[in-house]
């Protein structure tokens, strides 16, 4: 059973990847028709569009996660699915930039699937199996990072509404697969009751605080998820910015991001953590994160953005490795809540990060700019994953003393 519900939601998050990167391509096209601002200008409403999910899901993910832990996983993760399907249709027929935030803000309330599909992996693997499962995940991610961001690009051709619609009815259809075929992970022994003062932004944070290693390293997931923001909400609209890049050119790019963080996800990462170590991996990710972003401000040419991609292949290690740290920290019975405080800190950084990052792309692309310089959100972001890479090393020495001595004890 193990083998067919990790397949399963492996799956899961494949095609609830594919319906995200569906979309990506056209963003910046569909906001620009609704408003009528050019694409550098639109980048700031779709900066906000971020803002309303990430804000949103900030206050629903730990009463999700919650939810998952009294409940079980099999039906928050259900919910969530349905919900982005429902999402993905309003933003498709949306006659105005207002209904675009509508779905968004329905989208943020179902939390989306990661944070309950983590927990369900958490479930179902051995601890020292949950850095590569975990890295499996980000391969699943990646891989729709492949297919969704192409499908994307050609759908566009139809128009900008035609992705989104696409992305609709695959979430819908994926919700009632999972409905028929996806088995529960979370046995009744392993339930505690719902308590409301654990399932708000605030309460989880506290109940993270009772683990300090797990804090430490919270706070450098934080840095590292704010310094993400500058991919998902301004590649699309930087690339046509600065290189002229049509939407077929931003889904090819994108596609060519999915296959690196597929196989590296899917075959590196495992293989590194196996070879140097949680904290090393970790350490070697966000290390080439700080030089990719780097590159990504400072490149010129088109060639040079994807050179620049290919370092990318060591960074899939952070995330997993992290996360993995984090997770040897809670007992069993506080997976779902700790996955939910994650997500809390990763809603916060989606909170501040789309209107930092579009802000500073639209600000210095405009005539009146001091500096014309597009790539200042990807500068932002590798000072932010060096900062995440201090956290890191920092928290690091607990946790390593905190793990001998629970092997020393048993």
């Amino acid at each position: 059973m193990t083998r067919r519900a990790f397949t399963f939601i492996f799956i899961t998050v494949l095609v609830d990847s594919i319906g995200y990167g569906i979309v990506l391509p056209v963003f910046p096209s569909l906001i620009s028709a609704l408003t009528g601002k050019s694409i550098a200008a639109a980048s700031i409403d779709g900066g906000w569009l971020a803002f309303a999910f990430a804000a949103t899901q900030f206050f629903c993910a730990p009463v999700l996660g919650n939810l998952s832990d009294r409940f079980g996983r099999r039906v928050v993760l259900l919910g969530s699915l349905f919900c982005f399907g429902i999402d993905y249709l309003i933003m498709g027929f949306a006659p105005t930039l207002g209904w675009l935030f509508v779905g968004r803000v329905i989208a943020g309330a179902a939390g989306a699937t990661f944070s309950p599909a983590y927990a369900y992996v958490a479930d179902i693997s051995a601890p020292e199996k949950r850095a590569g499962n975990f890295g499996l995940m980000g391969a699943a991610f990646g891989m729709g990072f492949i297919l969704g961001p192409a499908i994307g690009g050609a759908l566009g051709m139809l128009g900008p509404r035609a992705p989104f619609v696409a992305a609709g009815v695959l979430a819908l259809a994926n919700f009632t697969f999972g409905y028929f075929a996806l088995p529960e992970s979370l046995p009744l022994s392993s339930r505690r009751a719902f308590q409301w003062k654990r399932a708000n932004p605030l309460g989880t944070l506290i109940q993270i605080r009772k683990y300090p290693v797990v804090f430490g390293l919270a706070g450098a997931v934080f840095l590292w998820q704010l310094a993400h923001q500058a991919l998902p909400t301004t590649w699309s609209f930087y690339t046509m910015v600065k290189f002229g890049w049509s939407s077929a050119m931003v889904g090819a790019s994108l596609a060519v991001v999915g296959v690196i963080m597929a196989l590296s996800q899917g075959f590196l990462t495992s293989r590194i953590v196996n070879r140097f170590g949680e904290l090393k991996a970790a350490v070697i990710g966000l290390v080439f994160a700080a030089l990719c972003y780097s590159g990504y401000a400072l490149a010129s040419e088109t060639w040079q953005m994807f050179a620049w991609m290919l370092p990318w292949a060591l960074v899939g290690a952070a995330y997993p490795s992290l996360n993995a740290m984090m997770s040897q920290q809670v007992p069993a019975t506080a997976q779902g809540e700790l996955q939910g405080g994650v997500a809390s800190l990763m809603s916060l950084s989606s909170i501040i990060g789309p209107p930092l990052m579009t802000g500073l792309l639209g600000y210095f692309s405009m005539p009146q700019a001091p500096v014309h310089f597009p790539g200042a959100p990807f500068l932002c972001a590798a000072l932010l994953t060096f900062g995440s890479l201090v956290l890191c090393l920092r928290a690091a020495p607990r946790a390593e003393s905190i793990d001998a001595a629970s092997e020393a004890a048993r």
